[in-house]
């Protein structure tokens, strides 16, 4: 196995994702940076300033040509990755703690604290969806929600150890989940290939559903 260490965020390093390819990857960090990084030289190649904190990204088109990162100031912002060139984005209600991409690359989930969850038509830049519910509360400022598999559900969970699924097109919760206890559910994830979950909680422990 190799491996590799690249160093020269000044802060945390909060998300870190392959460019379309093995050799390029893009991090984001409490630095209010953006770098993307040559495996190859294992060296950073570029920085892109966000000016804010990046809690999350992703990359965007099989190519991984934009990239698009969730941010402290409520913001989810688009960059060019073959270029300097970025954009404000979209303004959402709350800071943006996580970022998932459907399988067809159409809708981006975005999880705020604002205690939500926001669908976004990514060929119009709209949200189009919000999930939420009344018990429904973002426990960090990296809580990570999820789309199932299929991309017919997004799974997040709660402050109160709850885990939480809706159904994207009626945009309705279908199931709360109870098996963290009392503590804090800070990520779910789905299986790529199937309908299983695993969920985790600020007091380290992990869940993996079965029945969905």
């Amino acid at each position: 196995m190799v491996s590799h260490t690249l160093t020269g965020h000044s802060g945390k390093v909060m998300a870190a994702k392959f460019l379309g390819e093995p050799t390029k990857v893009v991090t984001g960090s409490h630095d209010r940076t953006l770098k993307i990084w040559d495996l190859r030289s294992k060296a950073c190649v570029e920085t892109k300033f966000a000016g804010s904190i990046c809690n999350d990204l992703v990359t965007w088109d099989g190519s991984g040509a934009t990239i698009i990162s969730g941010h402290f100031d409520q913001r989810l912002r688009f960059w060019d990755a073959r270029t300097e060139c970025g954009s404000n984005g979209v303004l959402l209600q709350g800071k943006v703690t996580s970022l998932d991409i459907s399988k067809d690359g159409k809708y981006l989930l975005a999880c705020t604290r604002d205690d939500s969850l926001k669908l976004l038509d990514l060929r119009m830049n709209q949200v189009v969806t919000t999930f939420a519910a009344e018990n429904f509360r973002v426990v960090c400022d990296w809580a990570r929600a999820a789309f199932s598999a299929d991309g017919r559900h997004v799974a997040a969970g709660s402050a109160d150890g709850s885990l939480l699924v809706w159904a994207v097109a009626t945009g309705k919760l279908e199931h709360t989940l109870q098996e963290h206890g009392s503590n804090g559910v800070t990520a779910v994830s789905f299986h790529p290939h199937g309908s299983f979950m695993a969920s985790v909680d600020k007091k380290r422990k992990a869940v993996i559903w079965t029945d969905l």
